[in-house]
């Protein structure tokens, strides 16, 4: 038992020991990234001073350098720290009611790559799941979620599925089904949702989630545990489910995997952590939280090993959903929807109490000890007894080589066809192609906090760049707003991994920025994913390329990842995913300042705002544009990625059916990562924006002199995935129009000076806070009753 609880605690800390791995020699060959390199150095002795260059280098260092140099130079004036490593956190002013407040803006990406590979349903519900369990453990309430996704062509025939996998098809269309149902459940709005599909990703699906919380600040306490202290164990019970989850994301995929790996996949339960996060609502709850820990990898072994040096845990305190489990099984299980929090003694009481009341079971297990081991009993019997010292030693050290080839510059495919040719091509691609029936499978209103709309204009059609939602204040009014987008290609990162991740962070930021979104408060988080490294030097060199073009990004243009994840068991016997780091920025925002992308009105012009020849200028070039925001002069706007000009002017228009008049350059289609098209306002010329044409009344795209129908347009750009993800319904049966003109000639035996309302929470259920939050500001008074069914006494209560 101490041997396998080790093992798992281990992967959890030491999984990604491909990140702490010591590279000892390296072979750059590349100018671009040895020049990235020799900028990394150069950061590592600002931060750690003349003993920089002696210190070991891993790829962990490279992916956190950025914000330890940023730190040192006093930028990231509003980063939150503590011991706990629950979610990035940053400090925001949130207006509530006119009165600034101090709160905690949090967000979190998550993977479930290998999981939703095995068990499309599962694994992309639980990797929702999972990223709102990190925040959340920070207290703060999740609002808002994001779904970035990878795959191999969803239309392939079923016969020309790869043995030992799953059609593609059904990847895509049964993971959307999974992520969906797991946040609809929970009440959860998906502001934003994009698949990426690339033939790499045939060796490995991409599912990753990202999510945004925020809590009042004053209300997570945070403090060290004293021995004494109390750990309770709070929400769902613990079974065989995810058993080794941790350490199966790790291991290489192979034909076998569908069978052998399936039991590893966690089971989600969106409707227990539901009602965690209706009781960390609860200030006086999270005001007795001196630490938390979801539970995600590792189980009991790591959310309750994590939280103090010194550690009794009562294995036989933990709550089964069935008999049978042994002691290992009760310490690794990965079973989900479920906390470890400390408390002091004379708080454990009245915290279960709360957790009873919000229908949640609660329970001590554990007790902090003076003493700095970490030892578990089962029965009575000590099943293990480790140091912290040894649990903290992080295992054996690895070592590799690294080796980067000189690398192709990325150049997109030119056409010589026409330019209403290539724009009919462009959006009849499938990574351009409409993507609304797959949108549409998820709830982008629910929690009635939501700024923008995942697809815009009166046609509901436009598709956002960035989501955006007003923070949880509760029972008052807010005009704040966070602005969320990310950034990231696999065709140009196929072909130079350096430059795709520098040019991911870019249009990540620049997105927040044709929002409306000031550039000095974005922040960053990252997530990689990439092949199997092995022991082979040049596969190591793609995510170390990777990474150092992130780090140029963030040092030119001063903005830090405070955050991360990585995966790095990309690889099907011999097919690899492509190098990927999708770049995820966030800023504050009031809501009013938020600009969506489609055309407002006929008759504006429109104008092609370039990047600054370095990053620095990029930056300053930024700063302008979100001045002109603020002043009102940009009426809408969009960021240039892959898909050049054309994609953007295309999309923006079929908003409101608005068309577009412009000359006939081909520069249109060229990518220019940073530049942003913009609608102005009528008599604004916008400084140091090249004229790209006028917006009409006439439905349709004029280039050089050529039109082309939005509608025609539009028939291709939805065909795409039509049959994938079908967003037409067939014919359907005519509905007889019901009203209803009587009054009620009910009424109530007592008047009151402000109606009552009664509303239930059932198990299962959300939108009460919502509903009440309405209620309250029509006039009336809420109360909400939960309805507790943990026991028949208190359902009969």
């Amino acid at each position: 038992t101490e041997i396998r609880v080790l093992d798992t605690y281990w992967s959890d800390h030491c999984r990604h020991t491909t990140f702490g791995t010591h590279i000892d020699d390296i072979d750059i060959e590349d100018d671009d990234v040895k020049k990235a390199y020799e900028e990394y150095i150069a950061a590592r002795e600002e931060v750690y001073g003349d003993k920089a260059q002696s210190r070991p280098k891993t790829l962990m260092d490279i992916a956190t350098i950025g914000t330890k140099t940023l730190k040192k130079r006093g930028i990231l004036k509003n980063l939150d720290e503590s011991e706990e490593i629950n979610a990035c956190s940053i400090h925001v002013d949130v207006d509530v009611e006119g009165e600034n407040e101090d709160w905690l803006l949090m967000f979190k990406n998550e993977t479930h790559n290998h999981p939703t590979e095995i068990e499309p349903f599962g694994g992309a519900a639980t990797c929702i799941g999972g990223a709102i369990r990190d925040p959340l453990s920070g207290r703060s309430y999740v609002y808002q979620a994001m779904r970035v996704t990878g795959a191999g062509d969803p239309r392939v025939p079923l016969k020309d599925t790869i043995p030992g996998k799953l059609p593609q098809r059904k990847l895509t269309v049964t993971a959307a089904q999974g992520y969906s149902s797991y946040g609809n459940q929970i009440g959860l709005a998906t502001g934003l949702v994009h698949e990426l599909y690339h033939p790499g990703y045939v060796a490995k699906r991409m599912e990753i989630g990202a999510v945004v919380g925020a809590v009042k600040a004053e209300n997570v306490v945070r403090r060290t545990p004293e021995p004494g202290d109390k750990v309770i164990l709070l929400g769902g019970r613990t079974g065989r489910d995810g058993i080794g989850g941790a350490t199966g994301s790790s291991k290489s995929h192979n034909a076998k995997s569908l069978v052998t790996m399936a039991s590893e996949v966690q089971k989600g339960n969106a409707p227990e952590e539901r009602k965690i996060q209706r009781l960390f609502r609860d200030s006086e709850v999270t005001k007795m939280i001196k630490r938390c820990n979801d539970f995600g990898a590792g189980g009991v072994s790591v959310a309750i090993g994590e939280l103090a040096d010194g550690l009794d845990i009562d294995l036989t305190q933990v709550r089964k959903k069935y008999e049978g489990l042994d002691g290992t099984e009760i310490a690794i299980s990965e079973s989900q929807e479920r906390m470890a929090v400390v408390v002091a003694p004379e708080n454990a009481d009245k915290f279960i109490e709360k957790a009873t009341n919000e229908n949640l079971e609660a329970y001590v297990v554990a007790e902090v000890t003076e003493e700095p081991r970490m030892v578990m009993r089962l029965n009575g019997k000590v099943t293990a007894n480790l140091s912290r010292e040894f649990l903290s030693s992080n295992g054996a050290t690895k070592h590799t080589a690294v080796k980067i080839p000189k690398m192709d510059v990325y150049r997109p495919k030119v056409s010589a066809s026409s330019p209403v040719a290539r724009l009919k091509d462009l959006v009849s691609d499938l990574n351009y192609c409409s993507q609304k029936g797959l949108g549409e499978r998820f709830d982008g209103s629910i929690g009635a906090s939501s700024v923008l709309m995942p697809y815009g204009g009166k046609t509901q059609r436009t598709p956002a760049q960035s989501m955006a939602a007003l923070l949880p204040v509760q029972d008052k009014e807010t005009t704040t707003c966070s602005v969320m987008s990310f950034g990231f290609d696999p065709v140009r990162s196929s072909v130079n991994p350096y430059e795709g991740s520098k040019t991911a962070v870019v249009v990540s930021v620049a997105k927040l920025v044709a929002s409306g979104c000031n550039p000095d408060k974005v922040y960053l988080t990252f997530q990689e994913y990439f092949e199997r490294l092995r022991k082979e030097p040049e596969r190591w060199g793609k995510p170390f390329a990777a990474l150092l073009g992130a780090l140029e990004a963030q040092l030119g243009l001063e903005m830090a990842a405070i955050g991360g994840k990585d995966s790095m068991s990309g690889t099907f016997n011999d097919m690899d995913v492509p190098p990927t780091l999708v770049s995820f920025a966030i800023a504050p925002n009031s809501a009013k300042n938020v600009i969506s992308p489609e055309f407002k009105r006929a008759g504006s012009t429109v104008y092609l705002y370039r990047p600054g020849l370095t990053l620095a200028e990029t930056k300053q070039r930024w700063r302008e544009f979100y001045h002109y925001c603020e002043e009102g002069k940009i009426l809408s706007a969009w960021a240039i990625g892959d898909g050049g000009a054309a994609e953007g002017i295309f999309k923006m228009a079929i908003g409101n059916n608005i068309g577009m008049r412009t000359s006939g350059d081909t520069n249109m289609f060229i990518p220019m990562p940073g530049a942003i098209i913009a609608e102005v306002a009528e008599g604004f010329v916008l400084p140091g924006a090249s004229y790209l044409g006028i917006t009409t009344q006439e439905p349709e795209i004029s280039i050089g002199g050529t039109e082309v129908s939005l509608e025609e347009l539009v028939q291709l750009w939805e065909g795409g995935l039509e049959n994938v993800f079908p967003t037409k319904a067939g014919t359907s049966q005519s509905v007889e129009p019901v009203s209803y003109d009587k009054r009620s000639i009910l009424v109530a035996k007592q008047s009151f000076a402000r109606p009552r309302a009664v509303i239930t929470a059932f198990p299962g259920t959300n939108c009460e806070i919502d509903t009440a939050r309405a209620v309250r500001r029509a006039g009336g008074e809420a109360e909400i009753i939960v309805v507790k069914n943990l026991t028949s006494a208190l359902l009969e209560e």
